[in-house]
C-alpha cells in the first residue's frame, strides 16, 4: 500500500520532506492492468515457440516475449515503488527520486532557482472533505487521477538548465500545507509563483 502521508523532519541545519509514494489506489490498478496486458502479449510471443524446434522465427518470438517480460516487470516495479524526499537547508534544495532499481539525486542552489509553481493550479478541485456532502465513491475529486498522470510532478522550478518538476502526486491542499512549512524554514530563498497567492487565501478562508 502506497504511504500517502508526507513527513517533515526538522533538524538543526535542514528540513526534511518525506513524500513516500502518493500513487492514487486507481492509478496503481491501471498500472496492474498495464503489466498484466504486456505480460499477456508476451505469453503470445512465448506460445507460438512451443514446440521449439530452432527456427529462426520461434527464436525471434522467445527474445520478443523475454523483452516483454522484462519490460513490464521493470514498468510495474519501478513505479509501485517510487518515493521521492526533499531535503532543504540554507544552500540548496536537493530532490531524491527513488525505485527499487536506481535513486536519482538533484540539488539545486537557491540563488538559481526560481520561482516555486503548482503544475495542477488549472484543474484545482477542492479538498475532499470541503463542504457538507461527501464524494463515497471520488467522483467528484478528479484531481486526484489526472495529477496521478503527471509522474514527473506537479510542482516545478526553472533553472538553468530547464524546468525541474517534483512532488509528485502532491495535491493542492497538500502542496499548500507543504510550501508553508519550507517558506517557514528557508524564507525569503523560496520564491512563489503568482498562483500561492491565491490558493494559500483560499486555505486560509477555508479553515475560517
Amino acid at each position: 500500500m502506497a504511504k500517502r502521508n508526507i513527513t517533515y523532519y526538522w533538524g538543526d541545519r535542514s528540513l526534511l520532506i518525506t513524500l513516500g509514494n502518493r500513487t492514487h489506489v486507481r492509478i496503481r490498478a491501471l498500472y496492474l492492468i498495464e503489466f498484466l496486458f504486456t505480460s499477456g502479449m508476451a505469453t503470445v510471443f512465448l506460445l507460438q515457440c512451443m514446440p521449439f524446434r530452432h527456427t529462426f522465427i520461434q527464436w525471434v518470438a522467445c527474445m520478443g516475449s523475454s523483452v516483454l517480460y522484462i519490460l513490464a516487470a521493470h514498468r510495474f516495479l519501478a513505479r509501485m515503488f517510487f518515493t521521492e524526499k526533499l531535503l532543504l537547508d540554507q544552500q540548496s534544495l536537493t530532490i531524491v527520486k527513488k525505485t527499487i532499481f536506481s535513486q536519482h539525486v538533484k540539488r539545486y542552489d537557491w540563488r538559481y532557482i526560481g520561482a516555486l509553481h503548482y503544475e495542477g493550479k488549472g484543474v484545482k478541485t477542492d479538498h475532499p472533505l470541503k463542504g457538507k456532502s461527501y464524494d463515497y465513491f471520488g467522483f467528484e475529486t478528479h484531481e486526484h487521477l489526472i495529477q496521478s498522470l503527471h509522474h514527473d510532478g506537479n510542482m516545478y522550478f526553472d533553472t538553468i538548465d530547464g524546468r525541474v518538476y517534483f512532488a509528485s502526486g502532491v495535491y493542492s491542499w497538500n502542496a499548500e500545507e507543504m510550501v508553508q512549512i519550507m517558506k517557514l524554514y528557508i524564507g525569503s530563498s523560496l520564491l512563489l509563483g503568482p498562483e500561492w497567492k491565491e490558493m494559500l487565501q483560499e486555505q486560509e478562508f477555508d479553515e475560517q
